[in-house]
């Protein structure tokens, strides 16, 4: 079962910085994430979503390489990629994988204007490292599905508060 966090970040670069963090951790097998979102309040009341994953551009590509196919029986691979790329695009388009876009969208309209929050759907994760990691990043937890300790940990870490020691945890 996935968890489900999201942090409030003043600037885009900064959410943007947390990210790349929680990838980098994420390359060392400390956490496994599902998805790293982050939803960006525009001045205009807009929000706009950087996402890892454009599945509209996979879906384009893999449209045009299986049209390009087929277009090769029928003797015409360019018809063929054309109509492939354009239905694999709408096809991609169609598709939402991780953290759901509405979602995304709704919890960022509550932010002001040019903040930004961070979206991780979190698979797994050794819990203690990556909150020694994220140490005094910053950023206000807005929503988890963590239960209230492990939440309580994640908002002392972001704080940068000095995390308690469980003396009854073995090593």
């Amino acid at each position: 079962m996935s968890d489900l966090v999201v942090i409030a970040f003043p600037t885009e670069a900064k959410a943007e910085e947390v990210r790349q963090r929680v990838l980098d951790l994420q390359k060392e097998y400390l956490i496994e994430l599902g998805d790293a979102c982050i939803a960006v309040k525009q001045p205009n009341g807009n929000v706009k979503l950087n996402q890892l994953f454009s599945s509209t551009a996979a879906g384009a590509a893999s449209g045009t390489l299986w049209g390009a196919l087929i277009g090769l029986i029928f003797l015409n691979p360019l018809a063929g990629a054309a109509i492939g790329a354009a239905s694999g695009a709408l096809g991609g388009s169609l598709a939402d994988f991780g953290i759901n876009d509405a979602f995304m969208k709704e919890v960022a309209q509550t932010l002001q204007s040019g903040n930004a929050a961070l979206f991780l759907l979190v698979r797994k994760m050794t819990t203690d490292k990556v909150l020694a990691d994220l140490q005094g990043v910053g950023g206000t937890v807005l929503r988890t599905s963590f239960d209230h300790t492990k939440e309580a940990q994640l908002r002392e870490a972001l704080a940068g508060a000095p995390q308690a020691v469980n003396p009854s945890a073995t090593p």
